[in-house]
């Protein structure tokens, strides 16, 4: 862990800017932007689709106004109308996407009036007509008396400029002031409105705003519920028609349960309009559920209402939305579903998603949930990902972003709730690409510095495993149980004499080349040639539990390519390689030393000192490997022959030397006999017993005539017959000389 410390704040550090950027909701970040993206990718691969016929656009399309006249039409013609659709086609609720700010006076009745007032004041005759044709010149009089008690519902608009004006009329609020006294709601701020004439407004069942929330990408994704004003809220047109399908029931704010509740937290989660629920965000808006492109409600021309070209069947009992797609008329929206989509057809959709209870919800504490997942994933990614392989992370990537996409879509579609993703799949992206980026960049170099450390040093494969965590790996000087060997040539000088300068080096060359590869094999550090000799040791810098193991096996299998290196060498016309080979296990210092000038990485200490003290002492008893006790005791499954006791110079304590003859179960019949007679023949030599012990040597000899160690010992056990040894004698032999 603690070599992947600086990884993993990098990770935290990218977990926790994520998560100030979604704490500060900056509508215009690039990753609201790609929030909307991926907003509009669901709502596109999700919508029902099709024509949903309970609600009905009237369309002010350019047909009408061919056929109609220019808008506004004259008020008195859209009372007919509205006369019309609920005596003639018997819809249910009627609603206007439009508003009438002005008075109607196309009929003359203002000029009338001034000359009531001035040049016809006293005409007695004009002010009886007048009087009596008034009523029906007043258009406004005529729309208001065909609003009246019917369930009308009329449009007006918010401004919320600073200098915005207030014309006309709006409606009582929906909540009066001082509701949200307690809670801290981020409600839309209004300033000013354009309303409705007093008259008319009066006489209808409701009327509500349709004021539209554009995204900064100039994107309609949602439309305020209630929107502010002098403290008191307002309700949109698709509440207020809502309401008056349902008879007209109070709007009440819907909060959790208390006990629920942290007591920082007083967001209003849904509005409720009686047995139905509408769910807000944080700033009261709601989704607009799209269920398809344009058109996925009935459009009918206005032209065809007023000419009685279709048929009641069409209207009856329909929900009756007034709005217009002239192009000229200008009430076109951007959607996700369509960039040219009329306005009033998002008010249908709202009103479609309300009566069958599938608008999307993204209440305020989706924030909070927001922040608990990209915690988990942060952390988890800037834990999981430096402590993995390159590949491994990469899957842990994939899967995280796969799950954190799965969870998302379960959401919308089962429950209803959008969840950002955004934010956890740019965080994810950004976990995964910095920390690829410091192992490329800076991992890579530290694996180049580890290669270029070692490299001489250990096998490839073994740098390979270095490079993987080179924070482990370094040079600094440690106390290590560890395993060394150290080879020679035996009678180099006469080797060397007897070939010229460019043959010793190709000898030198090859034998070098061949003992390294067979060390690296079994997994040794290569700590330096000197001459003719190398020094290898086992355990470090990469640890190694049978460094004493390999070592031995190493040596053994160095002798047998000495041996074969030795025929191609006399085909060469060179002397052969005889080595013999050295090996000690111990408490050693590892580590780079050296002076200012040149340094290596080495071992020194007393095992060090021995095992080369071995090496030289394999001529002594005509042996090619040598090794120490302590060896003996790290190493299983091999098979040894016990040397002597010997007290090497510089030690006063004496060790027992074995030569390992080869693995387990791979001894002849024979060679087990000899093992066992030598064992007994050097029982009786301790025990000074010299008589058996030269019957053993003498039968040994016959066994084995080459070894040299059975003639040694007999020219010893004569000596000592000769010249018994003082009394206490232990049976070690004592050298003074290195």
């Amino acid at each position: 862990m603690k070599q992947h410390i600086v990884r993993i704040g990098i990770g935290l550090l990218v977990t926790l800017f994520f998560a100030w950027q979604v704490v500060r909701q900056a509508d215009d970040s690039l990753i609201a932007r790609l929030d909307g993206i991926i907003y509009d990718a669901r709502l596109n691969a999700t919508m029902p689709g099709g024509v949903d016929p309970r609600i009905v656009i009237l369309d002010i399309d350019d047909k009408s106004l061919q056929e109609l006249g220019q808008w506004p039409w004259p008020r008195d013609l859209l009372a007919r109308i509205i006369d019309k659709l609920f005596d003639r086609y018997a819809i249910g609720v009627l609603g206007f996407d439009i508003v009438f700010a002005e008075a109607d006076t196309s009929s003359g009745i203002a000029t009338l009036d001034r000359l009531a007032q001035t040049e016809l004041k006293d005409s007695a005759g004009f002010q009886r007509s007048y009087r009596q044709l008034r009523p029906q010149l007043d258009n406004d009089a005529l729309l208001a008396r065909a609003i009246r008690g019917r369930p009308v519902v009329l449009g007006y608009y918010f401004d919320p400029r600073a200098d915005a004006r207030r014309i006309a009329a709006i409606p009582e609020p929906a909540l009066p002031k001082g509701t949200f006294s307690r809670r801290k709601i981020d409600f839309l701020a209004m300033t000013g409105y354009g309303g409705n004439r007093p008259e008319l407004l009066s006489g209808a069942a409701a009327a509500g705003h349709f004021f539209p929330w554009v995204d900064s990408d100039g994107t309609v994704r949602r439309v305020p519920m209630l929107v502010e004003l002098d403290g008191a809220y307002y309700e949109a047109l698709s509440v207020a028609m809502m309401r008056t399908i349902l008879g007209s029931p109070k709007v009440e704010p819907g909060y959790p349960a208390d006990a629920f509740l942290h007591r920082g937290y007083s967001g209003l989660e849904w509005l409720k309009l009686g047995k139905v629920i509408v769910p807000v965000d944080e700033m009261v808006r709601t989704l607009v559920p799209y269920r398809g492109r344009a058109g996925s409600f009935p459009y009918v021309s206005l032209s065809d209402v007023v000419a009685d070209r279709i048929s009641p069947e069409r209207l009856k009992n329909r929900i009756v939305l007034v709005g217009a797609t002239a192009a000229g008329l200008h009430d076109l929206r951007s959607t996700p579903v369509g960039r040219s989509y009329p306005g009033v057809e998002v008010h249908a959709n709202l009103i479609a998603g309300m009566l069958d209870g599938t608008l999307k919800q993204k209440p305020p504490y989706v924030l909070g949930a927001e922040l608990v997942l990209l915690t988990i994933i942060g952390v988890g990614l800037s834990i999981a990902i430096p402590m993995l392989s390159a590949l491994w992370g990469s899957v842990t990537f994939a899967a995280t972003v796969l799950f954190a996409i799965v969870l998302n879509l379960l959401l919308w579609t089962e429950a209803d709730l959008v969840m950002p993703l955004a934010s956890a799949l740019l965080m994810s992206a950004a976990v995964y690409t910095v920390n690829m980026a410091f192992g490329f960049f800076v991992e890579s170099r530290a694996k180049r510095q580890v290669v270029g450390l070692f490299g001489q040093y250990v096998p490839p494969e073994l740098v390979d495993r270095m490079a993987r965590d080179p924070e482990i790996y370094n040079m600094e000087g440690r106390e290590e149980v560890l395993t060394v060997l150290f080879a020679d040539v035996r009678e180099f000088t006469n080797i060397s004499e007897s070939l010229s300068a460019k043959d010793l080096s190709a000898y030198i060359n090859e034998y070098l080349t061949a003992m390294s590869l067979v060390i690296h094999k079994h997994g040794g550090t290569l700590d330096k040639y000197i001459g003719d000799a190398i020094m290898a040791f086992w355990g470090a810098p990469v640890a190694d539990p049978e460094h004493a193991k390999n070592a031995v096996l190493a040596a053994l299998e160095m002798q047998q390519r000495a041996r074969t290196l030795s025929q191609e060498f006399q085909e060469k016309g060179w002397r052969e390689a005889r080595i013999g080979i050295g090996l000690n296990s111990g408490l050693m210092r590892v580590g780079d030393m050296g002076s200012k000038l040149r340094k290596a990485y080495t071992v020194m200490g007393d095992a060090v000192n021995l095992g080369s003290r071995l090496e030289g002492l394999t001529k002594e008893y005509g042996v090619d490997i040598l090794i120490g006790e302590e060896t003996r005791k790290l190493t299983k499954n091999i098979v040894y022959r016990e040397i002597d006791r010997v007290r090497v110079k510089g030690k006063d304590e004496a060790i027992a030397t074995y030569q390992p003859v080869s693995l387990e179960g791979q001894l002849s019949a024979v060679q087990q006999e000899e093992l066992k007679l030598w064992s007994q023949c050097l029982r009786y030599y301790r025990a000074q017993n010299w008589d058996r012990a030269e019957v053993d040597l003498l039968n040994l000899r016959r066994m084995a005539p080459d070894c040299q160690l059975y003639e040694i010992y007999a020219q010893r056990v004569a000596r000592l017959r000769n010249a018994p040894p003082p009394p206490g004698w232990d049976g070690v032999t004592t050298y003074h000389t290195k």
